[in-house]
């Protein structure tokens, strides 16, 4: 379950861990949390999407490291 402040610089987070519930809160200093769109009542996001929001980057910006190949084996 995922609470985002109507000022957009906070966030909660409640997780069954299959122990119990874990709550974490987070709050921005001088910026805010960039949202993905909502559609049908339901806000998707991948899991690397949802990391870079959490460290409070605009996650629309964030590419993923190309895969270089091994210059030599051995």
């Amino acid at each position: 379950m995922l609470n985002v402040g109507k000022w957009a610089d906070r966030i909660k987070i409640l997780v069954w861990d299959r122990t119990g519930l874990v709550l974490v809160h987070k709050r921005l200093e001088g910026c805010k949390f960039v949202w993905p769109t909502i559609a049908d009542g339901v806000m998707r996001m991948s899991p690397a999407m949802f990391a870079a929001l959490f460290e409070g980057l605009d996650w629309r910006l964030v590419r993923p490291e190309e895969a270089r190949r091994p210059q030599a084996a051995g």
